[in-house]
């Protein structure tokens, strides 16, 4: 599963607490988590090999810790083949590129939250 790590938390949550609820944070991380899962499902179109669909449709996605954390990503056995490649096969980056362009979002989210 794709993931994003926050550093700096102790004082995001002194800022958060004067200027947001929890509630307000739970709602930035399912709608960037529901984000990730919909654009790494876009990124899961191969262009090489045989393709049945069956990693886009794996794709899942979990809020847990109390809606604070959200997994987005392939359950499929293979997917880290088509990630990362192997000696027999090229890369074909799905998630990576997907999780890199929702932190930029997911970011800006958390610091309108803070001003």
């Amino acid at each position: 599963m794709a993931e994003i790590k926050i550093e700096g938390l102790d004082k995001l949550e002194k800022q958060l607490k004067k200027n947001a609820t929890l509630n307000d944070v739970r709602t930035v991380v399912r709608k960037n988590g529901a984000d990730l899962q919909r654009k790494i499902q876009r990124n899961a179109d191969f262009k090489k090999g045989y393709q049945t669909g069956e990693t886009k449709r794996s794709v899942g996605l979990d809020i847990i810790n109390g809606g604070m954390t959200a997994e987005a990503g392939p359950t499929t056995d293979y997917s880290p083949y088509l990630e990362s490649g192997t000696r027999f096969m090229d890369k074909q980056p799905f998630v990576k590129p997907a999780l890199e362009e929702q932190e930029k979002d997911f970011k800006s989210d958390m610091q309108k939250l803070v001003k």
